[in-house]
């Protein structure tokens, strides 16, 4: 392959598509073709990239000739469909979508965590559930400091990870409850202003959520660590940016307060904000529209023996999805 690479764009015109160009644009990755695809009712649109307007192609089963890496992000059935044809064609898929992450014979990646793990791939690499990435983005080097063995976790995680409909149905809603009007719910079950609901994903046999389990199973796949176990509270909250997790971690080893503050500040991607007394912690307005995620309020569990809790915040449409996805294009 040439320095540069012809890239495509699978669901160029959704949130994350959008911030895929951006990321790339910003990180000046060496795009030489650029093909934007998504759904035919997209078809004739235009977006910007580089100072130059793109237009959108309907995505089809020929779509992927010539092209050197494809970034999907078009759902789960569209990357089970094309991804498939695309690696036929000798395209290097980047997916983020659920349809690959737990198959054993695709890497799941977080670049900072196990970008090594990029070398093994057969055509497809996976990108994570986006709160997995955030909370592994602090977890990881505790871990390598002191072992983890389990958390207990609950996420406070922004509309935009439903989609534009559901920052829209935010939107109304704000403005419906500031008029004094029933604010209605479409997108989720209950109005979300002024409100949060304890459900996202659909409800498993052991009464967890699709979502929930997702840090663990794919945790162990990224931390390569089979034996992490991860109790997890999935919650959507009024917030239009960025994802919030609380994580209460046990370790094998004992806990120092000053190692683990020194492991996070090292990790790249990952800033310390840790003056609760000062109001100083990460928080959702901080950290949207960022590359890098934040952790704090970093605290010797009461619960755990050897633990320590800690709030960690991270922009689920960057670090959570086209960043990430592009990082790991980058590594290739």
């Amino acid at each position: 392959m040439s320095a540069t690479k012809n890239l495509a764009i699978v669901g160029a015109t959704g949130a994350v598509g959008i911030e895929l160009l951006k990321v790339l644009e910003r990180r000046a990755f060496a795009v030489g073709r650029l093909r934007l695809l998504a759904s035919p009712r997209s078809t004739g649109k235009t977006l910007e990239f580089r100072n130059e307007f793109v237009s959108v192609e309907p995505l089809r089963s020929d779509s992927f000739k010539g092209i050197d890496i494809a970034l999907f992000s078009a759902g789960a059935g569209i990357s089970s469909e094309f991804a498939p044809l695309a690696v036929k064609a000798g395209v290097v898929v980047v997916d983020n979508s659920s349809a690959f992450r737990m198959d054993p014979t695709v890497p799941l990646v977080v670049p900072e965590i196990n970008g090594d793990d990029v070398r093994g791939h057969s055509g497809i690499i996976a990108n994570p559930n986006c709160t997995t990435a955030i909370t592994l983005m602090a977890l990881y080097p505790l871990h390598r400091a002191f072992g983890v063995r389990r958390i207990i976790a609950a996420s406070y995680q922004a509309v935009s990870g439903s989609g534009a409909r559901a920052i829209d149905e935010l939107r109304r809603q704000i403005a419906a409850t500031a008029a004094d009007q029933d604010p209605i719910p479409e997108v989720y079950p209950h109005q979300i202003v002024s409100n949060v609901i304890p459900r996202i994903d659909s409800v498993l046999d052991n009464g967890y959520t699709r979502e929930e389990m997702k840090l663990q199973n794919e945790g162990q796949r990224i931390l390569h660590h089979p034996d992490f176990r991860a109790s997890v509270t999935c919650v959507r909250v009024p917030v239009f940016r960025s994802h919030s997790v609380a994580v209460s971690a046990e370790f094998e080893r004992s806990v120092d307060l000053e190692v683990a503050r020194a492991a996070l500040i090292s990790f790249p991607g990952l800033d310390l904000k840790d003056d609760p007394a000062a109001d100083i912690y990460p928080m959702p307005i901080q950290t949207g529209g960022t590359d890098r995620c934040a952790v704090g309020r970093l605290r010797r569990d009461v619960a755990f023996e050897n633990g320590l809790s800690f709030w960690v915040s991270g922009d689920q449409l960057l670090k959570g999805a086209a960043l990430n996805a592009v990082q790991i294009a980058e590594l290739l």
